[in-house]
């Protein structure tokens, strides 16, 4: 089967030897019940403004997938709604879907880079040296504080 054939756009159906078909099969396997199924990470606000009081609510890795109602129940009930037709529209379009990370954790390595005047990076070190340990360890003191 070309890319064509399976409903794709015609002009990339120069590769006619290309099978498809596993392709699609994987896609096929992750239908909407598979995608609803999965905990994505929702972020719920209560807010009041001008327009009064009321609940917020979006999923982080589904971008534009965001509700509200006036009581957490609403919200809860149409954030699920908008999940739904959130995921419909991507399947429907063959647009790719986030998967959520596994755990919380997973978003975080333990490491990031910091840039610092050259004198603090000099004065940190220093200290480091005199307190007997490693720079990474005087900062992590420092920051845990």
């Amino acid at each position: 089967m070309c890319l064509a054939e399976s409903g794709f756009s015609p002009r990339f159906c120069a590769y006619p030897h290309y099978n498809i078909r596993p392709l699609l099969k994987i896609m096929s396997d992750k239908d909407l019940a598979y995608y609803m199924a999965l905990p994505y990470t929702l972020v719920i606000k209560e807010i009041t403004d001008e327009t009064g009081h009321y609940y917020f609510g979006s999923y982080l890795e589904l971008d534009g997938c965001q509700s509200h109602g006036d009581t957490m129940a609403e919200l809860v009930e149409s954030i699920k709604e908008a999940k739904e037709d959130w995921l419909s529209v991507k399947l429907e379009f063959g647009d790719p879907i986030p998967e959520p990370v596994s755990g919380p954790d997973e978003r975080y390595s333990g490491k990031f880079n910091l840039r610092l005047p050259k004198s603090l990076h000099r004065q940190l070190s220093e200290t480091a040296d005199l307190e007997g340990v490693s720079l990474n360890q005087y900062i992590l003191f420092r920051l845990s504080q």
